[in-house]
C-alpha cells in the first residue's frame, strides 16, 4: 500500500561530532578573491555591476562566520573537509562539459586553487579538486566520506544556488543527513540566496552560524562564549 509518512524530525537531528563533518565549498582565490582569475578578468562594468559587488561584499561577510566554524568543527572533532575548482590535467582536458563551455580552469599548483587564508587547511585536512558543479559527481567524496564514517554533512561555500544547492541534493541522495549553514553561503543576489534557501528546504536542515556553533557547545558538553561572540557580527544577506 501506497503512503506518505515524513520523518520530518530525523532531518532535524543534531550532529554526532564523531560521525560528522564539515565541508567547506570552492571558498578559493579563484572566485572569492579580487585577485583571483574571475575577477582579473572582468571588464569595469562587469566589476561595477550589482551582482559583482553583492558577491564579493558577502564573501567578506562570510570571512569571520567561516573561520568561525572550522575553528568550532576542529574543536568539536568533526572532520574539516574543502572542495574546490581545480582541474586534474594542466590543460583542463579532465572537465566536465559545462567546466569548458563555462571556461572554468584552475590548473594543479595554482594559486588560485588555494583556499582563502581566513580558512587555511590544516596539515592533515581533506581538500578534493572538482571538474563540475557536483562535489560527489567529479570526486571521490561519497567514499571518502563513507571511508570516514561519516553520516552527517555540514555545508557551506559559494555559489549558494550552484555549487553549495548541488552538494545539498545530491549529499541528501547520497544518503547523508546534510545541515546548511544559512548564512555563511554567498551568491549574486539576496533574491537568489533565498530562492534557493527555500527550494532546497526540504533536502536539508538549515541552521545560522550562531545557531550551528551553539549546537557545537552543547553536543560537545563544553562551556564557552555566548555564540554571538564565537561567529562574529551578525551580517545582513
Amino acid at each position: 500500500m501506497a503512503y506518505y509518512r515524513p520523518e520530518a524530525q530525523r532531518r532535524q537531528a543534531a550532529l554526532v561530532p564523531s560521525s560528522s563533518a564539515l565541508l567547506f565549498i570552492d571558498v578559493q582565490a579563484y572566485n572569492c578573491s579580487k585577485d583571483g582569475a574571475i575577477y582579473q578578468s572582468l571588464n569595469e562594468e562587469q566589476r561595477n555591476s550589482e551582482g559583482t559587488r553583492h558577491f564579493y561584499e558577502r564573501v567578506e561577510q562570510c570571512k569571520p562566520l567561516w573561520s568561525s566554524l572550522q575553528r568550532a568543527c576542529r574543536e568539536a572533532g568533526l572532520e574539516v573537509m574543502y572542495t574546490v575548482i581545480q582541474s586534474l590535467t594542466a590543460d583542463g582536458r579532465d572537465r566536465g562539459l559545462d567546466y569548458k563551455l563555462s571556461g572554468f580552469h584552475v590548473p594543479p599548483g595554482s594559486p588560485d586553487a588555494e583556499m582563502l587564508p581566513c580558512i587555511a587547511p590544516g596539515p592533515d585536512e581533506i581538500m578534493l579538486p572538482k571538474t563540475s558543479s557536483s562535489v560527489f559527481l567529479s570526486t571521490n567524496i561519497h567514499y571518502v566520506l563513507r571511508s570516514l564514517g561519516v553520516r552527517q554533512l555540514v555545508l557551506c561555500g559559494c555559489v549558494t544556488e550552484q555549487c553549495v544547492e548541488h552538494a545539498v541534493r545530491d549529499a541528501c541522495d547520497a544518503g547523508y543527513l546534510v545541515t546548511l549553514v544559512s548564512d555563511a553561503c554567498a551568491t549574486y543576489s539576496r533574491q537568489r540566496h533565498e530562492a534557493s534557501l527555500a527550494a532546497i528546504a526540504g533536502y536539508c536542515r538549515q541552521r545560522t552560524t550562531a545557531e550551528l556553533l551553539a549546537e557545537l557547545l552543547q553536543v560537545a558538553g563544553r562551556q564557552g562564549a555566548p555564540p554571538e561572540q564565537l561567529a562574529g557580527p551578525r551580517e545582513t544577506l
